[in-house]
């Protein structure tokens, strides 16, 4: 009984914040082994084309995954990416953000890509606990208080996915809280929008053309991009530009607004948590229909910034807002 109201109370928590965000809550039939559709998976490709890149030290970077707990546990849950200089930089940043938010919680990291789990394991030998590891290794520590808070860019299918997942434990803890994702509020498109904004402020020369390049998806959730787009054009971001790798905004749609301007210049950047194989691949890459080439082959000057969102100080501070309201409802 306690477990169907902990999964009804998380399913209608999820709801609501579909309601602010236009989310889809289609289900995925395998979630820790198909492709994320938000930018906080980022790798739509699970295999993450990354022959061509140093991906950076993996020894480098903590996988969160000691024991020795305690009773109070906030776990981060993220697609993940085995980019691993991304990782750290990224994932690895806010998680240390979240730690240094809450001192008496031991942070803990899950992510939900089996695929990538599995690859970075066998390139790098690091194990990182998919998210029922971690909620495994929760029960086992004798965790009391859990929060559970995804780095998830919006409420789509993965999140409602991890929110079932986690209600099935509703019996394992005292208190169990699901944190939201990072666009759910207006304001929180609003702290994004700034955030995206003054990282690329330098570029406002009234010559240039911002791009940010999200992942896409053909559920309902996509309807977050032109929200972002909304948002950025009415907080007066007028050479910011918002599309997606695998649905709407297309990079056409995108280049035809840059095209009804006055710009020389194409600035490039990741509209995801991390800078993984999209980043890399379809926004910088040197492949005939990477976002570089169709816009240079228009006749445009383009600069490459492969740096996930993750790395924004405001991102970073978001979450821990969305991790101290998840924390709050503890009780």
């Amino acid at each position: 009984m306690k477990t169907k109201k902990l999964l009804a109370a998380l399913t209608a928590a999820a709801m609501a914040a579909m309601l602010l965000t236009a989310c889809g809550t289609e289900k995925q039939d395998t979630p820790a082994q198909t492709p994320s559709e938000d930018a906080a998976g980022t790798q739509a490709d699970a295999a993450e084309d990354e022959e061509n890149y140093d991906t950076g030290d993996a020894s480098l970077d903590d996988p969160l995954n000691a024991d020795g707990i305690g009773e109070d546990e906030l776990l981060v849950v993220s697609f993940g990416t085995s980019y691993n200089d991304s990782r750290r930089l990224t994932i690895g940043a806010m998680e240390q953000a979240v730690q240094a938010a809450f001192p008496d919680f031991s942070v803990r990291r899950a992510f939900t890509s089996q695929i990538i789990i599995d690859h970075v394991k066998s390139r790098d030998g690091v194990e990182i606990d998919n998210v029922r590891q971690a909620l495994d290794r929760a029960v086992e520590n004798g965790v009391k208080r859990l929060v559970v808070q995804p780095t998830h860019l919006m409420d789509g299918l993965e999140y409602n996915d991890l929110v079932e997942e986690v209600a099935q434990y509703a019996d394992a803890f005292e208190a169990l809280s699901v944190g939201k994702p990072l666009l759910t509020t207006d304001a929180d498109f609003e702290t994004v929008a700034a955030a995206l904004a003054e990282a690329t402020a330098s570029y406002d020369d009234g010559k240039t053309a911002v791009c940010f390049m999200g992942h896409g998806t053909e559920a309902a959730s996509n309807a977050v991009y032109a929200k972002m787009q909304q948002v950025m054009t009415d907080a007066g971001y007028q050479n910011c530009f918002v599309g997606t790798v695998e649905a709407a905004p297309t990079v056409e749609d995108v280049l035809k607004l840059v095209q009804a301007g006055e710009y020389e210049r194409v600035v490039l950047r990741p509209m995801m948590i991390v800078a993984g194989d999209h980043a890399n691949n379809d926004m910088a890459g040197d492949e005939p229909d990477s976002w570089k080439s169709i816009f240079e082959n228009a006749g445009y000057e383009v600069e490459c910034v492969v740096s996930g969102m993750g790395e924004l100080k405001a991102v970073q501070d978001l979450l821990v807002a969305h991790a101290q309201q998840a924390a709050a409802a503890l009780g």
